[in-house]
């Protein structure tokens, strides 16, 4: 245990300082920590907390991270809370009621290491949305390939 609380501080949440320092907000999506179906550790929801909380104020670029995330857990959830909301569970009604409704709809899906097929990620916002498969693993996934994506999906 001690050992993944190690390892995930030092990927993402023990950078807030670079984050802050290029402008970069951070936001999360996944079922909601107060939830009976949430899996986060504690020491997990603490650690996005704070690294949300230390960069709200910056404007540039936004990074979303997902944990403990699942499209047909959040379709259900959005589903479960428009009906509660008194409204008919329409596609409007439910894109209302995504984990986070006002994120954008995916201009590119990239999958990789190899494999041939989307996954439990983000179906609500990347319908319509072009996949690019390719053969590299995602550390080895660098500039150049984000630049085949990108033109890929122009």
């Amino acid at each position: 245990l001690e050992f993944r609380r190690v390892l995930f501080r030092s990927k993402l949440f023990g950078r807030v300082a670079e984050l802050n320092d290029l402008n970069v907000r951070v936001q999360w999506v996944g079922r909601p920590f107060d939830t009976p179906e949430a899996r986060t550790p504690r020491y997990v929801q603490r650690a996005i907390r704070k690294a949300i909380a230390d960069t709200a104020s910056n404007t540039g670029m936004v990074l979303t991270v997902a944990f403990d995330y699942g499209s047909h857990a959040e379709m259900a959830h959005a589903a479960r809370a428009a009906l509660a909301a008194g409204a008919p569970p329409t596609i409007e009604h439910i894109e209302q009621h995504l984990y986070l409704p006002e994120l954008p709809h995916i201009d590119v899906l990239v999958r990789t290491s190899g494999e041939q097929r989307i996954s439990n990620f983000m179906l609500w916002q990347a319908a319509g949305s072009p996949v690019y498969f390719t053969d590299r693993a995602w550390p080895e996934f660098d500039a150049a390939e984000l630049d085949r994506a990108i033109a890929f999906a122009r």
